[in-house]
């Protein structure tokens, strides 16, 4: 908010008096407290605003009138305001109309916050002009009971839903642990669920939709879309009921100019999502680095044209004439290919590091990263940064973690050495970090983490994991004994990682797994160890000693 207050003259603030409050605490917080001052003296508090019986007046406004300029999520980079006209608007909404087959019968409900273009046009202007009855839940209600969300859809009879990426990662976090109630929660009628998240996550549609496959939610519901603010929203839908479709590409050959090839196997597959053609008046065309348009199936940069389609930036003619040619055509920002005449999106292009030789999209890297089985979703964010004078980017993985570093050091090794295997990126650091900044609607501000490192301001984390490492080095096993002893342990203790001279009895492990530890030594070394032999060599190092010494007699 306050990036974009600095960007608008004479500008005022319309909010109410807690999130006015919030803004004063973040304010002092960072050394800004003038800012704030000078905000709250130009604000208008909705708590003051007591009689709202006195008509308006309609204003006299014709298609080229500025509607309102909505500013971008700032997930990439400083947040721009993009110029929509009430033509801009109401193409898109005829548009989508028609797309999405909408009619009065419809009940769409949405917790998306009307700040965003999802929650504001999709899911709020859309829904007036199609005149369906349609319900808003509060975006904190969801944030804090996310069961409520269908819950409510069920309770409301709603047919049209939607959700980004993070919204589903979400809900899922809780359902795990507190399932609905089947008796009380029904979802057949479902029609839509938008997904308007990029890239799409295949595998995490397919997880939600499985979940509440038993409350009577059906595949085709999950409708994945394309679209952004410089649209007015919408760009791309798929054919209603057809669900998910995508494609496997290698991803060693992703890049702007090349072909989207199958991927030979499993661990070189990039899955990209189907999202449909472009809706209405819309068009899309795929070019390369020269705005040249490339063939059918060839990765590029998008772009689109329309009447649905911003003029440029607000007060900014530097990205406006960045992003718009002269012939109309905006640059989206983002990679992808047509096939069949359907888009599918492999990535945004500032999210693409280059590492010796080759192109890796940061969603993909955090997706392989998950695959380690050591991370959660939403707690991992992909970066990059290239030195002066370099050809290469450095590429950093930032992981949530919170209190001690305790057991990071080998997480770090094994998250960074996993994503070199299955993708041949080199991971240069892993960086703990009290939190994963993102946007309103769940989308990673990777540019953020990538410049609080640069700044230094992961600098203690660092140094600590540093010392930890180089105390972890000292620790490590000696001998081969001891190398497969701590193989077995390390597999049945999970998160917990045994130092050579640690007691296995002092790590809080289960006597189940213990029992577990002493059936694979028995399997590695048959009959030279007991388990009363656990308790009279409680560490990696006496155990593997008197292995030795058993081993040497035989």
């Amino acid at each position: 908010m306050f990036r974009v207050y600095r960007k608008l003259p004479n500008a005022f603030v319309y909010t109410d008096r807690p999130i006015s409050h919030r803004f004063q605490a973040f304010a002092a917080d960072r050394g800004i407290a003038d800012v704030a001052a000078e905000i709250r003296s130009r604000s208008i508090l909705t708590d003051d605003i007591h009689d709202t019986a006195q008509p308006g007046n309609a204003a006299k406004l014709s298609g080229d009138d500025i509607a309102f300029v909505q500013y971008s999520s700032g997930s990439t980079s400083e947040p721009k305001g993009v110029i929509l006209t009430h033509e801009n608007l109401l193409a898109n909404i005829r548009d989508i109309m028609r797309a999405a087959q909408f009619t009065r019968d419809d009940v769409s409900l949405s917790w998306m916050p009307l700040t965003h273009d999802m929650g504001l046009i999709g899911f709020h202007l859309n829904m007036l002009v199609s005149d369906m009855n349609h319900y808003l839940m509060d975006t904190e209600a969801f944030i804090r009971r996310p069961l409520s969300w269908l819950q409510a859809a069920s309770s409301v009879g709603a047919n049209v839903l939607c959700s980004p990426n993070f919204g589903y990662r979400h809900f899922l976090r809780a359902f795990r642990n507190h399932r609905l109630n089947g008796a009380d929660v029904e979802l057949s009628h479902v029609r839509l669920i938008f997904n308007g998240a990029e890239p799409i996550s295949a595998s995490l549609c397919e997880e939600f939709l499985r979940a509440l496959e038993p409350y009577g939610l059906r595949p085709e519901t999950m409708f994945p879309v394309y679209g952004l603010a410089e649209a007015s929203l919408a760009v791309s839908f798929p054919p209603i009921g057809r669900g998910l479709r995508w494609r496997d590409i290698d991803r060693s050959t992703a890049t702007v100019g090349d072909a989207a090839r199958p991927a030979s196997d499993g661990s070189r597959a990039m899955r990209c999502v189907s999202v449909g053609r472009a809706i209405g008046a819309c068009r899309i065309r795929i070019v390369d680095q020269n705005r040249q348009t490339l063939p059918e199936g060839t990765i590029g940069r998008i772009l689109i044209r329309g009447p649905n389609v911003t003029a440029g930036y607000y007060l900014d003619p530097g990205a406006t004439a960045a992003a718009v040619h002269a012939d109309g055509w905006l640059d989206t920002g983002d990679l992808g290919f047509l096939q069949n005449g359907e888009l599918f999106v492999t990535g945004r292009e500032k999210d693409v590091l280059f590492v010796n030789g080759q192109n890796f999209y940061a969603h993909d890297l955090e997706s392989v990263a998950l695959q380690s089985g050591r991370l959660e979703l939403g707690k991992v964010a992909v970066g990059g940064y290239r030195d002066e004078g370099s050809d290469t980017d450095k590429v950093l993985v930032f992981v949530l973690r919170r209190g001690g570093l305790d057991g990071f050091v080998a997480v770090a090794r094994e998250v960074g050495g996993y994503i070199n295997e299955h993708t041949g990126a080199e991971v240069s650091e892993v960086v703990p970090v009290p939190r994963i900044p993102k946007t309103t609607s769940g989308k990673l501000q990777r540019f953020a983490l990538v410049n609080a490192f640069l700044d230094g301001d992961f600098d203690q984390q660092r140094a600590e994991l540093k010392q930890h490492a180089a105390e972890r080095q000292a620790d490590e096993p000696t001998t081969e004994v001891e190398r497969r002893l701590k193989d077995i342990c390390d597999q049945a203790l999970g998160d917990i990682r045994l130092g050579r001279n640690d007691n296995f009895f002092e790590t809080g492990a289960s006597s189940l797994k213990l029992i577990e530890i002493h059936e694979q030594i028995d399997e590695a070394f048959p009959g030279l160890v007991e388990v009363k032999d656990l308790f009279d060599n409680p560490s990696l190092a006496k155990l593997a000693e008197y292995v030795e010494r058993r081993l040497s007699a035989v």
